[in-house]
């Protein structure tokens, strides 16, 4: 079934439709909104809102891309005005999974090491965040990061760049925060 036929039938009333939309796309909305947020609540409600306003606002998709990319910009817009709205959630116990941070530096067995990076990406601002979550962690192409956001891949090259940068100055203590101690 094409996007273009899905919409179609989403938009004549088809439940059956509305539940294939949902089950393609819900899990990557859901991993990216926990990853913004840290927070299992706040990342359902901002998928459960993601997809409110994606079915009241299906019929704007001009259908000059895929789906799933206009659905993942709804998501962005969604998960950044939970954000604003929530500030900052103070206590993040996100899971980081398989990140490289520099060259050969996993943190697949070294919990001081996620949690200085969970410390270091919650820093970021929301849309360096955003970038970084969404290509380092959740696998997103560039040219996906910036439909979802709305600005030029070049764009979102360029905040990617920086985040990684800001996020180097982070863990090596040469930024403003410093690293937890070991429990």
């Amino acid at each position: 079934m094409t996007d273009a036929s899905l919409v179609q039938d989403i938009l004549q009333g088809d439940a059956a439709a509305e539940r294939r939309l949902y089950d393609l796309h819900v899990d990557r909305v859901f991993r990216l909104a926990y990853r913004m947020t840290g927070d299992d609540a706040l990342a359902q409600d901002a998928t459960q809102d993601t997809f409110i306003r994606a079915f009241d606002k299906l019929g704007e998709w001009r259908g000059d891309g895929p789906l799933g990319g206009w659905l993942h910009r709804v998501a962005t817009t969604v998960i950044l005005g939970h954000l604003r709205k929530r500030k900052r959630v103070q206590s993040r116990e996100a899971q980081v999974e398989d990140v490289t941070v520099m060259a050969g530096a996993r943190v697949d067995g070294d919990p001081l090491l996620r949690r200085s990076i969970d410390l270091a990406v919650d820093e970021l601002d929301d849309n360096h965040r955003l970038v970084f979550v969404m290509h380092d962690m959740e696998g997103y192409t560039h040219r996906e990061i910036a439909d979802a956001m709305g600005t030029p891949v070049g764009t979102a090259k360029a905040r990617l760049s920086r985040a990684r940068s800001r996020l180097r100055e982070l863990l090596l203590g040469t930024g403003p925060m410093p690293l937890p101690e070991p429990e």
